[in-house]
């Protein structure tokens, strides 16, 4: 029998996660939550799911959902996922995955203590680009410097602009470049070298009391990583790594399409990613694989645990 999914937001995120659930075997959307009931019914014929309710209750004591999809603002994804854990469900929840560390610490264990699975949707880390560029860091040879960039413009940014309220810029919410885009650069960091030592942080804050952009420097031994972010202004430059014996372009570090290694010797190596990007089956099948076999999902969910540790300390850096 396939997992079965309760969804819980009804953006555009949702939509894509839907889209991808269907090119997935072994799960499917059985029920859409929203807190507006005509949206969810809307939203869950939309998709073939088997309904949609306002009543968060009716999901998370429901025998006929086994898992939960977690979309909805990143300030209140700790308690969600947390209720979702002891009505012993499964939790696919979107990045972030909750606003501090210490939150995931908590809510990792309570996941091991009810016997589910918690996993992080970071799609990044499941794409085919980002292990196609993980194979080819040991031909640069050692390791000197690193830049990752997402960079684009929102398309809601004029709204701020005009003084209306926006979720991805709201800090009540949990918004922000940092949140929205900056997770991506951090993610990726981590998962291909491991937590830094030390990092320095600088930001630009939006009238809606967010950061609109910011960068970040992280410090390895004998390696330095540089992370860009913004969701006010756009680049068109790729992300790099170079090591002593060669240096890597990749398109977009998100979901890299294109990875280009030039040697020192001048050999050129192109690799062309199958797919398009942004694309969420990744993540899913991820999930599928570890409800289904009952593997640990330590190794994913210490990536997540460093990876929010950072957004903090970068939080702390940019606040002094």
């Amino acid at each position: 029998m396939p997992i079965r999914v309760a969804t819980i937001g009804t953006s555009r995120i949702t939509a894509a996660f839907a889209e991808a659930v269907a090119a997935v075997d072994g799960i499917r959307i059985d029920a859409v939550y929203s807190r507006d009931p005509a949206r969810a019914a809307e939203w869950a014929a939309r998709h073939g799911a088997r309904r949609g309710t306002d009543s968060l209750d009716e999901i998370l004591g429901s025998s006929w959902i086994d898992a939960i999809y977690i979309a909805s603002p990143n300030s209140v994804h700790a308690e969600q996922v947390a209720s979702a854990i002891d009505a012993g469900k499964h939790v696919l929840v979107e990045k972030p995955a909750v606003l501090r560390a210490a939150e995931w610490r908590d809510l990792v264990g309570r996941a091991r203590r009810a016997g589910v699975v918690l996993l992080e949707a970071m799609r990044t880390a499941y794409d085919p680009g980002t292990s196609i560029v993980r194979s080819l860091l040991p031909e640069l040879g050692v390791l000197r410097a690193a830049s990752f960039r997402y960079q684009k413009r929102s398309s809601r940014y004029d709204q701020v602009l005009a003084g209306e309220r926006v979720n991805m810029f709201d800090p009540e919410l949990g918004g922000g470049a940092l949140a929205d885009l900056g997770v991506y650069c951090l993610h990726s960091m981590v998962s291909l070298f491991g937590a830094p030592d030390r990092i320095t942080a600088a930001a630009v804050q939006v009238a809606s009391g967010v950061d609109g952009a910011g960068s970040i420097t992280a410090e390895y031994p004998g390696m330095l990583v540089d992370l860009a972010y913004s969701k006010i202004t756009s680049t068109e430059l790729p992300s790099e790594v170079q090591g002593e014996d060669g240096t890597m372009i990749i398109d977009q570090i998100a979901s890299p399409r294109v990875v280009e290694l030039t040697h020192r010797d001048g050999e050129v190596l192109h690799q062309v990613v199958d797919g398009a990007p942004n694309q969420l089956d990744g993540e899913i099948k991820r999930f599928v694989q570890l409800v289904s076999s009952g593997a640990d999902p330590g190794a994913d969910q210490l990536v997540t645990e460093q990876t929010l540790e950072l957004m903090e300390r970068a939080k702390r850096t940019t606040a002094d």
